[in-house]
């Protein structure tokens, strides 16, 4: 059999095995039913996986101790249908040269596609070791997800983290800081001018929040972005509000953690500032690392991306990069090209070829 043929048959199957993943249910936290789908696929073709919780887990046959690990990882888990859904979601589609479902896009065509790579190399003597991890609670920033997997499996040493990205590759991601802003201040009548106006004091902690400025500027990602996208405050016409409460959406760069930016605002403001979360961190491949040498040698563009995946969960090295068009994901009627799904295939072998880790 041709590698051109080979290669067809690994589109075949990845296209089977995605309408089979979306015809399942797999909101994030409730990915068992999906789960146990893909461990089962792979047993079909020969690959032993292992569940760690809902993730599906798979070590190459040719792997071996004393080399390094490569991840390959991609999530199994998909946000609630988008309203606007003319078609069923959980009905795969094949029409017009593209998939439609639930997931296809989002990350179901880099699940697959990574997938089948795996199966690819699964016998294959590489100069390093390969793990598939099929991840749930991506979506939803579980702590059941990747994290529990790397708890566990500490041979990992750099990743691919399949995403829809046009098999472009992402060389760093913004973090995500969101931060609920609450004022306070005293109830009063406004016709006696009596209380304090926790609005005021909400405005003015805004417009400093709106104007300040973070001194380190990435050369990879630009300043630090703030945005007050929420405000909320009052429930009357007569009285003076004594709480108002507004959301700041941050998209750090890799100069801050994420507790020195809302240490650094809440030091500026009355109102108190909470974190919804401070573990959504900006992400970057290293300079010089094999994984951009890869990149470099197979001419693959490259950005930083401005959302967020796995990738932020990983203490390793990694790039983020898989078929299909982030455009499109958490859309109603998503969809991929089928085309996207091979040359995800095929980008994702030339690349694992053309690495080099020792």
């Amino acid at each position: 059999m041709t590698k051109k043929e080979i290669k067809s048959d690994l589109l075949s199957h990845a296209v089977a095995l995605l309408k089979g993943k979306i015809a399942i249910p797999a909101y994030s936290g409730s990915e068992a039913a999906a789960a146990g789908y893909l461990a089962a696929q792979l047993s079909a073709v020969g690959v032993a996986s292992f569940r760690i919780g809902n993730n599906v887990c798979a070590y190459s046959k040719k792997n071996s101790k004393g080399k390094k690990t490569l991840l390959l990882n991609s999530h199994i888990d998909t946000v609630k249908a988008a309203d606007g859904y003319m078609m069923n979601p959980f009905k795969p589609v094949q029409k017009d040269g593209k998939l439609f479902g639930l997931g296809s896009n989002d990350a179901g065509a880099s699940l697959v596609a990574l997938t089948e790579s795996f199966i690819y190399f699964n016998t294959v003597e590489l100069p390093f070791n390969l793990l598939l991890v099929l991840s749930c609670e991506e979506e939803n920033s579980g702590t059941a997800g990747i994290r529990m997997v790397t708890q566990e499996l500490k041979d990992i040493d750099c990743a691919i983290v399949g995403e829809p990205t046009l098999m472009q590759a992402a060389i760093g991601e913004r973090g995500l800081l969101v931060l609920d802003g609450t004022a306070y201040g005293m109830q009063g009548h406004a016709a006696r001018d009596e209380g304090v106006n926790a609005i005021y004091d909400a405005l003015d902690d805004i417009t400093y929040i709106r104007n300040v400025t973070f001194d380190k500027v990435s050369p990879l990602m630009g300043a630090v972005k703030k945005s007050i996208t929420m405000i909320n405050g009052g429930y009357q016409h007569n009285v003076v509000p004594d709480v108002c409460r507004f959301v700041v959406d941050v998209r750090p760069n890799e100069c801050y953690t994420n507790r020195e930016i809302l240490e650094y605002l809440q030091a500026g403001v009355k109102s108190e500032l909470k974190a919804r979360s401070l573990d959504n961190r900006c992400s970057f491949t290293p300079a010089g690392h094999p994984l951009l040498q890869s990149i470099e040698r197979l001419a693959i563009p490259t950005y930083i991306s401005p959302t967020t995946s796995d990738w932020m969960r990983l203490d390793v090295p990694a790039i983020k990069m898989g078929p299909g068009d982030s455009a499109r994901s958490h859309t109603a009627d998503e969809f991929v090209y089928l085309h996207e799904i091979a040359e995800g295939i095929d980008g994702y072998i030339k690349f694992i070829s053309n690495l080099q880790i020792y």
